[in-house]
C-alpha cells in the first residue's frame, strides 16, 4: 500500500502548474490539457485518496488534508482544480495563498449544492441517489455519473464512449474514496470565505455544463474578484475537447505569473 498520494510530473515549463482531477476520475482526463501547456507549464497530476493510482493512499479525501498533503509534495504553484478538485484547490489557496500563486476554478463552484440564497446549484437528491446507488450497483452509478458530465456536449455519445475508455485506465476509484467525494459535494459550502481570496483566479465554465452551471461560476468570480470565462458549446469537461480553446483563455493568467516570477 502506498502511503503518498500519487502526482506525476510533466512538461518543461517555466511555470508550475498543480492540476486536480473530479469525483470518480483520474489524472490521465488532463491529457489534452496536459500537452497543451506542456512548453510553458511544469505540470504537476494528482490522483485524489481512492482515486486512479493514489486508490490505496490511507489518507482522508478531506479538502483540508489534501491541500496540504499535495501543497507538502509540490512547489508553490498555481494550482487548477476540476469540479470536486476546484474546492481542494480553493481550500489550499484560502489556507495557503504563499503556496498556490493562483487559483483556475475549472467547472468548479464553492458550494455544489443548491440554496436559497444559491440557486444554481444542484438538487440535493443528485447527491443522495448517486450514493445510495453506490451501494447496490457500482458500476451503472459511474456510467451515470459518465453521462452526467458528457451531457450537453455537441458529441455527447462520442464523449461519454471516451470518457468510458479513459474512467478505469488507472483501476476503479474506490468505495471509500466516492463516499467522501460525495460528502465533500454534499457538505461543503466555501461562499463565505470567498471575499477573503488573496491570489489571482479565473473561473472557466462549460457553456452547456449541467452539472456546475456557468452562472453560479460567474457570481462566485464576482465576489472572489476573478475573472470569469465560458467555453462555449462544451460541457463539464472543456478540457476534453477544446483544451486549446482552455489553453488560449490561461495564457493572461501564465503572462502575469511569468512578469511577476
Amino acid at each position: 500500500m502506498s502511503l503518498m498520494l500519487h502526482i506525476e510530473r510533466f512538461g518543461r515549463g517555466q511555470l508550475p502548474l498543480v492540476m486536480i482531477h473530479g469525483w470518480a476520475m483520474h489524472g490521465g482526463f488532463f491529457a489534452p490539457l496536459i500537452e497543451a501547456l506542456a512548453e510553458q507549464c511544469t505540470l504537476y497530476v494528482v490522483d485524489l485518496p481512492g482515486h486512479g493510482h493514489s486508490r490505496d493512499c490511507p489518507l482522508p479525501l478531506a479538502l483540508a488534508e489534501c491541500a496540504r498533503a499535495i501543497a507538502a509534495a509540490t512547489p508553490p504553484a498555481f494550482w487548477l482544480g476540476w469540479s470536486l478538485g476546484g474546492q481542494v484547490a480553493l481550500t489550499a489557496a484560502l489556507e495557503n495563498p504563499h503556496q498556490v500563486r493562483a487559483l483556475v476554478m475549472f467547472c468548479a463552484i464553492p458550494r455544489f449544492l443548491r440554496a436559497a440564497d444559491w440557486p444554481h446549484g444542484n438538487d440535493a437528491v443528485l447527491i443522495q441517489k448517486l450514493a445510495s446507488d453506490l451501494d447496490t450497483n457500482y458500476d451503472a452509478t459511474l456510467e451515470r455519473f459518465m453521462a452526467l458530465a458528457a451531457m450537453g456536449s455537441t458529441q455527447a455519445h462520442l464523449k461519454l464512449r471516451q470518457l468510458r475508455a479513459s474512467a478505469f485506465a488507472r483501476g476503479k476509484p474506490t468505495m471509500r474514496g466516492l463516499q467522501e467525494g460525495l460528502r465533500i459535494l454534499e457538505t461543503t459550502d466555501l461562499r463565505a470565505q470567498l471575499a477573503q481570496l488573496c491570489v489571482p483566479s479565473i473561473w472557466i465554465a462549460g457553456q452547456r455544463d449541467r452539472l456546475v452551471h456557468p452562472r453560479a461560476m460567474q457570481a462566485a468570480a464576482m465576489v472572489a474578484r476573478g475573472d470569469f470565462s465560458e467555453v462555449a458549446h462544451a460541457s463539464h469537461m472543456p478540457f476534453f475537447d477544446y483544451a486549446k480553446v482552455v489553453a488560449d483563455i490561461l495564457q493572461p493568467l501564465l503572462h502575469g505569473l511569468m512578469v511577476a516570477a
